[in-house]
Formats: structure tokens, C-alpha cells, sequence
């Protein structure tokens, strides 16, 4: 039986390139040299996509295969996939939501843990002898019983809340309207007015058209000199000039970061703060979440191909 023909956007883990081989006829697009003349050769032949999130499907590339069906995205975010192109030809997108959720929600409490507490500094201190040489580490600030806003309580978000609670914080959300799993938490419909009463912001929003720059100057400002941004969402929702600016000047205390416009080539201003904590796009980096996130992958377009419905559709 002829195995359905896939266009492999970005590598996977090699536990991924095994099945996905065996299952389908893959075409590997970030092999190729031209890519332009390789989407020419193969575009007619592809009927599905396998990307990931942050490298997505463009309108070019969907344009190059006339026969494409559907696209599943390794990852949650699926905003760098042109839905517009993929409406006006009825293909189908899936994404791998869920099976990550946790292991982001569990990386953003420890950026905030991290940066809080000084963390990487402070191993510094004891490996180039300033501890010896200089005595105490500065002081840095506490966690517990400050106050949180979670920007964007959806599955991620409300994760984050969950574990908050653990810090006895105070939480307060934003989103599009109050949340009836969210009784125990204040809602704050504004974003600014968020910001103003958190110590602590978190950005877990799905992006979108509607979304882009949401955390911008009034919000940066409103979280002010002694508050902290951490974003696990896309890098599309934060004003990064607005950002950077305020980082640099002392009107925001401090920001830990998972994604970057632009990544991983991110904006060498970044590189020379001292208040940030980087890290390279990673929420979802697991063994167990990745190997989950392959799977899932698959699954869809093999239910995809056999007739199935889809395991999590987008559209």
C-alpha cells in the first residue's frame, strides 16, 4: 500500500523520525539546499504536513502543495500556520495541546523561583570564589505570599495559578471573561490594571492577530520597577522594544524569558542585562512531554489518513 507523502518541516527527535518514516513517505524540507526548487519538486506529491510550532506552514508553502489535506503542528501554538490559506482550501491543522501543559506551567514557577532568588548568580558566586573572597551572596527577594497575575487562564495558565497557591499568593487573572473554574482567584479584565496589582506577571496566552504586542509600554510600565515578567506563551505577545527599553532603564524590574522574536538569533541588547533570566524556547522540554508531542503528531495524521477524526483539530 502507497504510503501517504509528508513534508517534514523542521527535524524531531530521532525517537520521532523512526515511526514517522515508517508510517508515511517523508519529504525533508530543512534538508534541502534550495528549498524553493525542493517544495517545486515535491509540493505535488505532499498531502500532509508535519511541523512544529514555532516554524509553522506559510501561504507560500501551502500554495506549493495542491494536494495538502492537513498539517499537524509539534506544539501548542500553532499561529506561525497561515489559517487563512488553510480555511480557503478546507485543510485541516492540529496541534499537541494538553500534553505539555505541565511541564510549561512547571518551567515558569522556576524561571520565577530563579530570577527571584538569584539562582544563577549565586552558583557563579561560589564557583569563581566571591564567596570565599567576598563573603554573602546580596540579598534577593522573596516569592511566597506575594502577588501573581496570570495573563491568560487557559490550560497553561491555570496551571501556573495551581501551583501559585503553593506560595500562598495572591492571584489575580486576565482574560476574555471571568473563568467559573477560576472562583478562588480575582479577575481583573484589563491587562494594565493587572500588572499594576501583581508583583509577579505571567503571559500564558495563546497568540494571535489579536494578541500581538498586548504586553506593551502601559503594561511594562504598570508592572513597574520592582515587578517581574515571565513569559511562556509566544515571544509575538510582548512589545520587545517596549521591553527592552524598560529593562534598560529601570522602569521594569526584572523579565525571564522562554521565547524571542526572531529565535534563536534574539537581540544581542538582551545579552548585556543583568536582569533577565534566557532561556532557549524550552517549557516543553521533557523526555516524557516530547516523546508524548511525537506521538500525538502522528496519531493525528494517521487518524487523518485512515478517516478517523482528528485527536486535537485547531480547524
Amino acid at each position: 500500500m502507497t504510503k501517504p507523502h509528508i513534508l517534514q518541516v523542521g527535524p524531531y527527535p530521532q525517537w520521532d523520525e523512526e515511526p514517522l518514516n515508517a508510517a508515511f513517505d517523508v519529504h525533508r524540507y530543512f534538508d534541502a539546499a534550495d528549498k524553493a526548487a525542493f517544495l517545486q519538486t515535491v509540493g505535488p506529491q505532499i498531502r500532509g504536513i508535519a511541523t512544529r510550532g514555532e516554524l509553522g506552514a506559510n501561504r507560500a508553502m501551502i500554495q506549493a502543495c495542491p494536494k495538502l489535506e492537513v498539517i499537524s503542528v509539534y506544539g501548542v501554538g500553532f499561529d506561525a500556520v497561515d489559517l487563512e490559506a488553510c480555511r480557503e482550501r478546507g485543510i485541516r491543522v492540529t496541534n499537541t495541546p494538553d500534553v505539555l501543559t505541565n511541564d510549561v506551567a512547571d518551567l515558569g514557577l522556576a524561571m520565577m523561583l530563579c530570577l527571584s532568588r538569584g539562582m544563577i548568580g549565586a552558583e557563579t558566586w561560589v564557583r569563581d570564589g566571591s564567596w570565599a573572597a567576598k563573603g554573602l551572596y546580596p540579598l534577593k527577594r522573596r516569592v511566597w505570599g506575594r502577588r501573581a497575575g496570570v495573563l491568560g487562564l487557559g490550560r497553561i495558565g491555570f496551571e501556573v495559578a495551581k501551583r501559585l497557591k503553593g506560595f500562598d499568593m495572591q492571584i489575580s487573572y486576565s482574560d476574555t471573561g471571568p473563568k467559573d473554574y477560576a472562583s478562588d482567584m480575582t479577575f481583573v479584565a484589563d491587562p494594565v490594571e493587572l500588572a499594576s496589582g501583581c508583583d509577579f506577571l505571567f503571559v500564558t496566552l495563546a497568540a494571535s492577530a489579536a494578541t500581538r504586542h498586548i504586553v506593551g509600554e502601559k503594561v511594562i510600565a504598570a508592572l513597574g520597577a520592582e515587578g517581574m515578567l515571565i513569559n511562556i506563551s509566544r515571544a509575538s505577545n510582548i512589545d520587545e522594544e517596549a521591553l527592552l527599553s524598560a529593562l534598560e532603564t529601570g522602569k521594569l524590574g526584572s523579565a525571564a524569558l522562554d521565547v524571542f522574536e526572531g529565535e534563536p538569533k534574539l537581540n544581542p541588547r538582551f545579552l548585556a542585562l543583568d536582569n533577565v533570566l534566557l532561556q532557549p524556547h524550552h517549557a516543553s522540554g521533557t523526555i516524557e512531554t516530547r516523546q508524548a508531542m511525537g506521538k500525538l503528531v502522528r496519531d493525528n495524521l494517521m487518524a487523518h489518513f485512515a478517516g478517523q477524526p482528528l485527536l486535537t483539530p485547531v480547524l
